[in-house]
């Protein structure tokens, strides 16, 4: 029974997800939308002009009607060729400033955090480059990709950089003073920090064993001191911004459940994330997109695409932990192919959630049932249903035709890298590119660094317009021209047939801000 229903969700997957099998919208009604469909705000779309970047069958790229995004970061976008009815893709781009206020919304004094718009003025986005301000800004460039409907990467394009921002204002005083060593405890000193360098230096040098016994505020000591050991951890400060986006991240994901006993937030979404403050760049990613930076003709890969395949052994030992998650339909082992009946008690090659490598065992009754993880590459499939382990949403995705949640195999924690931005001196060629995985899909590292240093190459370095430009003309190079055998692009190659977007960030903007020595 679970083959025949697998063989036939298996039968609609065109490189996405099959439909929800949950029997609750089946008998309601579906909630009305959190938010209507829509293109990123700063493309600035009329209601026509957002259904006719609809259509299918001329796939026309979208780009900036002007030049109004922080460093003048281009962007183009284009939908899929039919693979959904709308394109699933969401991008934002946001400068927010943080100053200290109430925690608490209801406070008399609560005054809400000015946000500068994603289409600010030339005055403004001067003004924030090249002046000293008192606040902290952060800039923040993110790309969400849908996938099962549109609802959740909208929702998530207009709430993430506000959890981001409520995150960070919990260490803001903290951010502001770069020479400030996080305490351990909001609101306590700790007192090695005052003591006289000497005294530091004697502390480093007791052994193990004395502090334990007798010294300054340990266990057992006479000292009037809070019990304490002396030997903490140092943590960086850019510790405390990865940690605001990554709870950031959970906070998103969590809004969207809570939203959604109300209105429809359909399907799920991947987010890839970059965060400028202080002279770094975080970037954060849950999912298959990808960011790189192009430096001097260096290419530097800033994400890890996160994959069934890549993700193999976090989700067999999840399995192995929680097998009532499988239903009693799925094996938490892999196997090189679908084990038969006429195959056990024979000895098959396989691996579980402690292995890379491969081993022979015994193949038994139980390992008959369908793999947690099967198929390869981009075809591969969580429960033979969603091609992505990490993301957010997807709160109602079940097996189809069945009861069994996917939601429990899929995390919402990003993975972030930093780049210190500030201890290099870039050109006017030097980029960051964030593209969501239908540009991937058909070009490599490679392939995206060589089209963009020709460009770039070819242009006027005074021309704002170039990194628009650019990211068209990498749009272009991935979906192709149609032909009589579909998308096409260079080489006869089959082009790219979902959808993608593109932002094209220069990096030498980032050679003007001024932040504090770190």
């Amino acid at each position: 029974m679970m083959i025949t229903r697998v063989r036939s969700a298996l039968s609609s997957i065109i490189g996405g997800i099959m439909a929800s099998g949950s029997s609750a919208q089946e008998i309601h009604p579906d909630p009305p939308p959190r938010f209507p469909y829509s293109r990123p705000d700063f493309l600035a779309l009329s209601p026509d002009e957002v259904e006719c970047s609809a259509d299918h069958i001329s796939r026309p790229i979208l780009i900036l009607k002007e030049m109004k995004l922080p460093w003048a970061t281009g962007y183009a976008e284009v939908i899929n060729a039919g693979k959904s009815t709308l394109n699933e893709d969401q991008a934002c781009c946001e400068v927010v400033e943080l100053r200290k206020r109430p925690a608490d919304p209801s406070s008399p004094s609560y005054t809400p955090t000015r946000r500068r718009s994603s289409l600010p003025s030339t005055d403004i986005l001067e003004s924030i480059d090249s002046t000293e301000v008192k606040e902290l800004n952060f800039h923040h460039w993110a790309l969400f990709d849908g996938h099962g409907g549109s609802g959740a990467a909208v929702f998530a394009a207009k709430f993430l950089h506000l959890h981001i921002e409520e995150q960070l204002q919990e260490v803001l005083e903290i951010l502001q003073n770069p020479t400030l060593q996080p305490s351990t405890c909001l609101g306590e000193e700790n007192p090695v920090h005052h003591l006289h360098p000497s005294a530091r230096c004697s502390q480093r040098g007791l052994s193990r064993a004395a502090s334990l016994r007798g010294a300054v505020g340990a266990p057992g000591s006479p000292n009037t001191m809070a019990p304490r050991f002396f030997m903490e951890k140092k943590i960086k400060q850019e510790s405390l911004v990865v940690g605001a986006i990554e709870n950031a991240f959970k906070e998103m994901d969590a809004h969207i459940a809570r939203e959604r006993m109300v209105y429809s937030i359909s399907g799920g979404c991947t987010a890839l994330v970059v965060v400028y403050l202080l002279g770094k760049l975080y970037v954060a990613n849950a999912g298959d997109s990808r960011a790189l930076i192009i430096r001097g003709g260096e290419i530097l890969p800033m994400s890890s695409s996160f994959t069934p395949e890549s993700e193999r052994q976090r989700l067999q030992f999840l399995a192995h932990l929680q097998p009532s998650l499988l239903g009693n339909e799925f094996t938490h082992l892999e196997f090189p192919r679908r084990v038969t009946k006429k195959e056990v008690g024979k000895r098959m090659l396989y691996r579980d959630f402690t292995m890379n490598g491969w081993a022979y065992k015994t193949v038994q009754e139980e390992d008959l049932k369908f793999p947690l993880i099967f198929g390869e590459g981009k075809k591969a499939r969580v429960l033979a249903t969603i091609g992505i382990t990490r993301g957010l949403g997807d709160h109602d995705l079940k097996v189809h035709d069945s009861d069994i949640a996917i939601k429990p195999f899929l995390s919402c924690s990003p993975e972030v890298k930093i780049y210190n931005l500030s201890q290099y001196e870039h050109g006017v060629d030097d980029v960051m590119i964030l593209a969501t995985d239908g540009l991937w899909d058909v070009l490599s590292n490679q392939d995206v660094a060589e089209a963009i240093s020709g460009f770039l190459g070819n242009c006027d370095p005074d021309d704002q317009h170039r990194y628009t430009m650019a990211a068209q003309d990498l749009v272009m190079k991935a979906r192709g021209v149609l032909r009589d055998r579909g998308w096409r692009i260079a080489g006869d190659r089959l082009g790219s047939g979902d959808d993608i977007s593109v932002f094209i960030i220069p990096l030498m903007h980032g050679n003007s801000q001024q932040p504090p020595p770190s």
